[in-house]
This record gives structure tokens, sequence and C-alpha cells, in this order.
């Protein structure tokens, strides 16, 4: 049996995204980790792919100027070559706006343009620059390395939690319902929490 892949407890989760934490002073270091903050909800709220995350253009994320209910993800862009709809979380709404509001030179190319880009190109980052920064976080604030892919399998796991294989499928972009049966590995907090409603409903003696 194949073995369950590398998660992140909620706990870790928080503490990795303190990584980014920005002073409202601004400045090239606070948009940084503004930008950082974005992409790494991307990979652990949505459950992008980190090749996905640095392809994202403009019209997937914002509409009139403001971060959407929903991430699109075009077939063009993605691995399974199949478009589809994540709806975003608060609190990464919440970030899209803040980098919408720290790059407002962005609104101008609202049509079409990279939102994660580098450098006086604004050439998009790559993969290799975003496995880095997620890297170098999850060393300074877990004493481990953590990649892009543990996001998105932290993420998926989640999901398997409060909903059925095949929303978590369609979430995912998997075109095979068996790449998304590795998340049903129960976790230590599943088994606890077996034990608590066994004893709660007078299953134990």
């Amino acid at each position: 049996m194949s073995e369950p892949p590398k998660t992140l407890t909620k706990l870790q989760s928080e503490k990795l995204l303190a990584a980014f934490d920005w002073e409202r002073t601004g400045g090239a270091q606070s948009r940084k980790k503004i930008r950082n903050r974005c992409i790494t909800l991307l990979m652990l709220d949505a459950g992008l792919r980190v090749g996905e995350v640095v392809q994202l253009q403009m019209t997937d994320l914002y509409f009139n100027g403001q971060a959407s209910d929903t991430i699109f993800v075009m077939a063009s862009r993605s691995k399974s070559k199949t478009d589809r709809e994540v709806p975003a979380s608060t609190r990464l709404k919440r970030s899209l706006d803040t980098y919408l509001a720290e790059h407002l030179w962005l609104r101008d190319y609202a049509d079409a343009t990279i939102v994660f880009g580098a450098g006086e190109s604004w050439h998009p980052m790559s993969t290799r620059q975003v496995e880095r920064i997620i890297t170098s976080a999850g060393m300074l604030m877990l004493g481990k390395p953590v990649n892009p892919h543990m996001l998105r399998h932290t993420c998926a796991s989640r999901l398997m939690k409060v909903t059925n294989m095949r929303v978590v499928q369609q979430l995912l972009g998997h075109r095979h319902i068996t790449s998304t049966q590795i998340y049903t590995h129960p976790d230590n907090d599943d088994r606890k929490k077996a034990v608590e409603d066994a004893e709660e409903h007078g299953n134990l003696i």
C-alpha cells in the first residue's frame, strides 16, 4: 500500500503563513511577503498546482478591480487539460485584494497579464522560485523543508474530511478518481475522532 502524501497540520499551516506577515509601512519587502502569502494560499486553500499558480492571469483572479469569488484555472494552464473553477476562501480573497492594492499598476493590464511576475519586464515567476520561497519559509518557521506539493496535499486532505471524493476530484483537477483516492488515508486526528465518537455514543465500555 502506498504511503499517504505528506501534509501540514492546521497549526503548522498557520506558522508557515506567519512567515509572510508584512508591515503596513510598505516597501519592496512587504510587497514580496504579500505576494508570497497569496501564492501560498492559492496552493494551501485552493489546491492549485505550483505550475498553475505561476501561469495565472489577472482575469483568472480578479473582476472589476476586486478578487473574484472563484479562481479560474484554464485548461491550457492545467496539467489535466480541463477548465475548473475553485471557490476562494475568505482569507485568500482578502490576501488577493491586498496584493492588488500594493500593485495598483496591474489594474491597467486587467484584461490579460501574469499576476505574479518579476523583474522590470514582469516575466512569470518560475516554479523553482516558488519552491525556494516555500522551502525557506518551512525551514524558518517549522524547522523542516516544505514544498508546494505538501500545500496542495494539505488542501486535498482537509477537503476529504468535509466532502465526497468526486467533489475533491473536481476541485483539484484530477483527470482520474484514482489520483484522488490517495487522500482517503486516515490520519491520527481521524483515528482519535473515531474513538471519541464511539465513546460518546456508548459504543465503548
